[in-house]
């Protein structure tokens, strides 16, 4: 009995912190439409210093947005740690790759515009991407102008490669079109092609069985980020399979928040 009402006393004390968040949702966009691009803003409680960022890029293969557990729930849990934490909800490309690249790119502008305001120090600035938002993670920090940069980047089971024999041929066809025959652009989206001197330090999680997005695109990634020289890490799961961001059912969901809380504090983000 005493078991189960600490139980209950932490979800309730859970449930008021997140409540306590405070959340602002802003167009980036300088039209007024239903398909503008927006973020949505989770400020910390009770935080005097200035806060690393960071902005989450849900999945869904460039033709949707898984953005709770791919975004919101994984913002309120980062909010709680004391980021600022930002909800891309980025626009579908149909075909026109350079619209999730552009609203990222104001996403993060947007963000450092604003680190006065929001009491964010602006060299701590990171990107989380999951599937294809994670191709979108990796885009960022790969093609973006330099200011739009981020300073890390966290990635869940991305979409790195266009090459046939790895690709997920849905988010190639959402973001490129269908048959595309231009060589030059899938290898400019192949980004395990485009690590340079300038992307992030990098944190990668994935399960060995993801039939969806298979382990060769993040391992591709790893590599190239060595070859580079750039602070890597990659956490493989034995099980998972793919989707799983921030569920609970995820059989080692408390671990994988271990895992990114050490990672924070051995870069100095934290």
């Amino acid at each position: 009995m005493k078991k189960h009402l600490i139980i209950i006393l932490l979800m309730f004390s859970f449930c008021l912190c997140m409540q306590a968040q405070k959340m602002q949702q802003i167009k980036l966009g300088p039209e007024e439409s239903a398909n503008e691009a927006e973020i949505f803003v989770y400020h910390p409680e009770n935080k005097d210093t200035l806060s690393p960022a960071i902005i989450f890029c849900p999945g869904g293969g460039y033709g949707g947005l898984a953005i709770d557990h791919e975004g919101h729930d994984m913002a309120k849990w980062f909010a709680s740690q004391g980021f600022v934490a930002v909800v891309l909800e980025y626009r579908m490309p149909k075909g026109n790759h350079t619209i999730p690249l552009s609203d990222a790119e104001k996403a993060i502008s947007t963000v450092r515009k604003n680190a006065g305001i929001w009491k964010i120090d602006k060299d701590k600035v990171g990107i989380v991407g999951s599937s294809a938002g994670g191709h979108l993670a990796a885009s960022l920090s790969n093609l973006a102008a330099g200011e739009n940069r981020p300073d890390f980047a966290i990635l869940y089971y991305p979409v790195i490669s266009f090459d046939d024999l790895i690709a997920n041929k849905g988010t190639k066809n959402n973001l490129l079109g269908e048959n595309i025959a231009d060589t030059e652009l899938v290898a400019r989206y192949s980004l395990e092609k485009q690590v340079n001197d300038k992307t992030p330090k990098t944190l990668l999680f994935l399960s060995d069985d993801d039939q969806v997005v298979v382990p060769a695109n993040s391992i591709r990634y790893y590599s190239a980020l060595k070859e580079k020289e750039i602070p890597a890490s990659m956490y493989i799961f034995p099980t998972g399979g793919h989707g799983w961001g921030f569920k609970t059912s995820f059989l080692y969901h408390e671990e994988m928040k271990t895992l990114i809380q050490k990672w924070l504090v051995a870069m100095k983000i934290q």
